[in-house]
């Protein structure tokens, strides 16, 4: 019962890393595209550029982290309710077929 334990827990860290990985990606791109609307300004590449302001690096700073902390909670949790509702079915139809 161990064994099958882990390999589901493996299984759920592989899809929660890619999750995760497909998240940050998409969450930086959002971002981008939302801050260049609002200020009509690029993202800061170079948060320690000197030709960025200070408030507009720590501006991008702040938003950055909470969207992206934002977005990999959401996504995060949605695809944790998703896994294990499929592991439920899967679960079931075993016991079913037994």
């Amino acid at each position: 019962m161990a064994d099958k334990t882990e390999k589901q827990d493996m299984a759920w860290r592989a899809i929660g890393g890619l999750v995760g990985l497909a998240t940050a990606w998409a969450a930086k791109k959002v971002i981008g595209f939302a801050w260049e609307k609002a200020t009509g300004k690029k993202p800061p590449a170079d948060s320690e550029s000197l030709d960025i302001s200070l408030g507009e690096a720590i501006g991008y700073a702040v938003v950055m982290g909470v969207g992206m902390q934002v977005a990999q909670i959401v996504v995060g949790r949605t695809a944790k309710k998703r896994y294990n509702a499929w592991k439920a079915v899967k679960d079931t139809a075993r016991e079913v077929a037994s």
